[in-house]
């Protein structure tokens, strides 16, 4: 097939890297180049540097939906006359001028199991809310945010102590095994689309850097998943003597405590009580300032007062 590729960060970037290799991709849309890190230089998406690297036409508009480059882009894409449109987290949402345009319509590759976890964020809110299973979906695009009719899923099994990013990495490979899968079975028209049980959806928003900041009067278990859905990015953070310490990874502690929540009750291996008397370990950190470490490290370096509380 004539495929135009529609993405952005990494998970969009695994899967231009399978497309390649099975259709030809005639051109890649993304989103503008932006300001990161301290010294505020100007870098290009993960798709950008996918699609340079295969020699594939990069095109970045601001908008699809109005303006000039809307404009541009319409008249582009007619002009490639795409035989699909595949579309993962690109983060514009496409008009109907362009749904409309390519023979197999534009298909999108979302990182849930469809209708759970529509939305810009269901690789890290899966992980927050405790759930046990998570995939990939692959669907017609419509109108609506991640309403259109499913075509094919894949599904993976979490384990209790993976991260948001293990899960990313598996699901950006499952997602471009699936595109590929999904495209064949388009072609020959072996795939039946199902529409999707709106009574069964949940959205999953955008995470915001006040959601990082750690609740310890919360159950120890919750505190764990959120923690575990923040890492590695945006990454949980909580206050140590006024200083902001990015909690990465911990374990949940057999120890129990009636202390305040949020009370350092283990100095030594830095266990934490929360909000329904079960503790947590804080297992791999990193001081303001600092770097990345496990806890043990920084213990070696930092001794914490007793009755410290975290806020």
């Amino acid at each position: 097939m004539n495929i135009v590729f529609m993405g952005t960060p990494d998970f969009a970037a695994a899967a231009l890297s399978e497309l390649v290799k099975a259709h030809n991709v005639r051109a890649v849309f993304t989103q503008p180049d932006k300001p990161k890190n301290r010294g505020k230089k100007m870098l290009p998406p993960a798709v950008k540097v996918c699609a340079e690297t295969y020699n594939i036409p990069v095109y970045q508009p601001v908008s699809l939906r109005k303006g000039e480059d809307a404009e541009s882009s319409l008249e582009i894409l007619k002009q490639l006359s795409p035989d699909c449109i595949v579309v993962a987290a690109y983060g514009q949402i496409l008009p109907e001028s362009i749904l409309s345009l390519p023979r197999y319509g534009c298909v999108n590759i979302h990182a849930s199991l469809l209708p759970k976890y529509r939305g810009a964020a269901p690789i890290q809110r899966c992980i927050i809310d405790g759930e046990n299973v998570s995939g990939v979906t692959t669907m017609l695009m419509e109108k609506g945010l991640d309403t259109g009719d499913m075509l094919l899923t894949k599904s993976v099994d979490i384990p209790d102590d993976m991260t948001a990013g293990e899960l990313h990495d598996i699901l950006a490979r499952l997602g471009g095994e699936l595109i590929i899968e999904t495209l064949d079975k388009l072609e020959k028209g072996e795939i039946t689309p199902v529409k999707q049980d709106n009574s069964l959806s949940c959205y999953a928003g955008m995470i915001s850097k006040e959601m990082c900041l750690i609740d310890f009067s919360q159950p120890a278990k919750r505190v764990y998943d959120i923690i575990r859905g923040m890492s590695p990015a945006p990454c949980a953070f909580t206050y140590l003597e006024g200083k902001r310490l990015k909690v990465y990874f911990a374990a949940l502690s057999d120890m129990t405590s009636d202390m305040t929540a949020g009370t350092v009750v283990n100095t030594s291996d830095f266990t934490v009580v929360c909000g329904d008397g079960n503790c947590i370990r804080l297992a791999e950190i990193q001081a303001e300032g600092g770097k990345r470490m496990n806890s043990a490290s920084f213990l070696n370096g930092f001794k914490i007062p007793q009755g410290t509380v975290l806020r």
